[in-house]
Parts: C-alpha cells; structure tokens; sequence
C-alpha cells in the first residue's frame, strides 16, 4: 500500500513538473483582464492572458501556476483592447534628429496606438519599418507610402508609368495621391499600379473628380476629400479650381440629397474612408491658434514646431476668407458624410493626419474620436474603425486587430470600459507592442523626457 501511495507521490510530483515546464521563462501572464471584443461590443470578463514570443498564446478563465510566471500583470478591473491604428500618420523625414524621430514614434505607441500607416513616404521609412518589425526600435508597426505623387513630381504619362514601377519594387505598401495630378496623367498612375499591384490612398486631385476617383478604386480616400465637391450640381457651372479648402468655397453650393450615390459608389467599389474630422475642427476652425497652443499635449512638440503651426493657420483662415456661418453648415455637411459613409460605405479607419497643425502625434487620435462621435458614430464603429478594420484593409486579420489566440501581441490596458466612454482610451495603464509591455509608469517618464527635450528646442 505504501508502495502505492508512493508511486502516486511521483506521478503528481511529475505532473506538477510538467505543468511548470512548459511556462516559459520568457511569457507574460496578464491577469484578471476584461477583454472588449471589437467585433460585437461584448466583455469577456476575469481573463487571463498568456504572452510569450510576441503572441497572444491563450486566453482562458482559469490559470494554474500563476505564480511560476516569471512577469504578471494585474489586470483587475481594467479593460483590454487590441492596440489602435492611427491609419493618416507621418513620420518625421531624413531631415530630423534621429532622437526626435524615436520620440515621436513613442508619441504614437503612448497613447495606445501599436500601427500606423504613414502617409509621406521616404527610403529612410523603408528602414524603420523593418526595425519595427524586428524589434530594433521602440515604434508601432509601420506602413508607408511611397513619395508624393502629386502635380509638380509626376507631370507626363511616362513619368506615372517608371514612378509607380520603381515605388513597387522598392516595397512601398501603397501610393501617396495628392492634389495637382492631371486627369490623363491620374489614369496612367492607375493602370499602372493594377499591373504591378500596389494600392493608392490619399487626396482627390481637382481635375479627377470624387465620382471618378472611386470608380478607379483607390484603397482609401482621406480627409473625406472631393466629396463636398460632388454635392455641387453641374449647371452651377463652377471653377472647380476654386473649390477652397476641401471645397468650402463650395459649401453654399452643396446638395444634400447627393449624398448617397456618393456613399453607394464608395461601397460598390471598395474604397474605406479616413475622415480625418480633427483636422477641419482645429485646423481650420473657429478656434484660435493662441487657444490651441494652451492644451496641455503642445509640450512634446519643438516650440519652431507650434510657431509654424500658428502662422500656418492664420494666413489659411485669412486666405480662406474664414466665416463662421459658412464653417458651421461646411462642418453639418462632412459629419453627414462621415456618418452616412460609416452607415451605409464600405468602411472607415481611424485616422487624424499626425503630426498636422496642433494634431499632436498620439494624442491628436482623441480628438478624432471625439469629431467622429459628434458626426453620430457609435463608440464601437469607432473602436473597429482603428482596430478590425485597419487589419481587414492590410489583410492581415491573422496578424492583428483583436485580442485573439495566435496573433501579435500588441494590446492596450484601460482603467475603464472604452464602449461606455470613449475617453477612458485616455486611461491607459499599459501598452504591449509585440510582446513588449510598456508600463504607464514607463510611459510617463518617457514623456516627461520627450516635453524636456522639445521645450530646449
């Protein structure tokens, strides 16, 4: 009998054994969370969550040896979600310190942002893009775009043709359309990209036209550009040259009812949305620069940096020939088209334009979300619109956009519940990059060093 008991002694004392080795020493087991599904707005709640070689490796209710794990984290009472995509991002170019651009890319990840898709391409974002994947840097992950294709650097047919080849082979993820591109020289650009397969995202060049633009397919189309511009009927017989500002010249002149075969045509043809609605709610606003420059993120930027931004806004509103009335109905206007393109279009991404005027990178993305909750979307389309969606449009669903088994590890822990108040994204507790926790405590100091640094500059 004592034999037997003893044998039973070995078999548990092997089991228990077992069980220990097979944690890790290098996993992460963060505790008692509450993960939000992005997907459907649910709670899972008390979940532990096992991390080890930058993945999300299990998620269950019950954890056994949670003491052997050599890092925890408490996640009593806080909420988890997948890390945000600030899909409208720049990175600073070749030009600036390398010191200021590793803080603005911690800018970004401090405020829960894991991906960002940069929108002004460089070689030099070619590089940090692969360090970011390797973990050589402390950055979210990185798309980009190629240089700017735009009137002044693609001005012939032939020159569309060996720009959009030679951006392909370098390994841009996508093209950078921006305004002054002739109609013929547009269509080679697209024709040329579909033969070499690279996607195109950004503005809408006058002399293409909203309807045009999304019959040819771009991936995204930013700042909701050209759409205003398609309200206006043609026997208004307009200079569409001057259009103004995203066409508020035009506000007077828009149609309303116009509005959903614009959203049906994005839908039919695929093109996601980046609105970008901070931008036209600071930039060019109601708003003064001397206002804006007192919020308390204008510290962790250069002081030459808000100068510029300060003159900037105040030759626009003049040239604009600014009026609030007219602001007030071009402003009504985009919110319907952002909730009609949220509602019934293809799809929306989260995007502010960082580092823009007074869109401080990382933190302009709140101020974005608070534009989109006044254009009437809900707190969870807002969610999906940085989290699902972006994974969906990279086609990387494998890879990232939700907390699930098997995919990176880059998540946010929040004080409070972001489906209940969207300002609890402020809340954060913690940040995971790939497997590679960033503590609020960390966070701070490191900002605390960022706000030292730009004021010295």
């Amino acid at each position: 009998m004592k034999k037997i008991s003893f044998l039973i002694f070995l078999l548990v004392l092997a089991s228990c054994g077992q069980s220990q080795e097979k944690i890790s020493p290098t996993a992460i087991l963060i505790s008692n969370a509450h993960i939000v599904d992005v997907k459907d707005g649910t709670i899972l709640e008390n979940q532990y969550v096992v991390i080890d070689s930058g993945k999300i490796k299990q998620i269950s209710t019950v954890q056994e040896n949670v003491n052997n794990y050599t890092t925890t984290i408490d996640g009593t009472g806080k909420y988890m979600i997948p890390g945000l995509a600030e899909m409208h991002a720049h990175i600073p170019p070749p030009t600036t310190d390398t010191k200021r651009i590793e803080e603005t890319l911690f800018l970004y990840l401090s405020n829960g942002i894991t991906t960002i898709r940069g929108m002004l391409g460089d070689p030099l974002h070619l590089e940090l893009r692969k360090k970011a994947a390797k973990g050589e840097i402390v950055s979210p992950r990185i798309f980009t775009s190629s240089p700017s294709l735009n009137g002044n650097s693609v001005t012939s047919i032939e020159e569309a043709k060996e720009k959009v080849t030679a951006y392909q082979k370098d390994g841009y993820d996508f093209l950078k359309i921006h305004p002054g591109i002739q109609l013929e020289i547009f269509d080679q650009i697209v024709k040329t990209a579909k033969e070499v397969e690279i996607p195109f995202s950004g503005h809408v060049p006058v002399d293409v036209g909203i309807r045009h633009a999304l019959k040819s397919k771009y991936a995204s189309i930013d700042h909701v550009d050209g759409f205003l511009e398609g309200l206006v009927p043609e026997s208004e017989n307009v200079n569409k040259t001057e259009n103004g500002f995203f066409g508020y010249a035009f506000t007077p002149l828009a149609e309303m009812e116009r509005i959903d075969e614009l959203v049906q045509m994005a839908k039919e043809n695929e093109v996601w949305i980046v609105p970008t609605q901070s931008l036209f709610e600071r930039w060019f606003a109601p708003i003064s620069a001397d206002e804006l420059l007192k919020q308390p993120e204008m510290k962790y930027m250069p002081s030459a940096t808000l100068a510029n931004w300060k003159s900037t806004k105040d030759r626009y509103m003049a040239q604009e020939d600014f009026n609030e009335e007219q602001w007030q109905r071009f402003d009504s206007i985009r919110k319907q088209l952002i909730k009609k393109l949220s509602e019934n279009g293809y799809g929306m991404l989260l995007g502010s334009d960082a580092p823009q005027l007074f869109n401080v990178p990382g933190f302009s993305i709140h101020h974005e979300i608070q534009g989109m909750l006044g254009a009437g979307m809900s707190p969870l389309e807002i969610l999906k619109s940085g989290t699902v969606n972006p994974a969906i449009f990279f086609e990387m669903q494998d890879k990232f956009g939700e907390i699930k088994e098997g995919l990176d590890a880059d998540l946010v822990l929040l004080d409070a519940n972001p489906l209940e108040d969207l300002k609890a994204l402020k809340q954060i507790s913690g940040v995971m990059r790939h497997g590679k926790w960033i503590s609020k405590i960390e966070i701070d100091e490191k900002l605390a060093t960022i706000a030292r640094n730009a004021s010295n500059n």
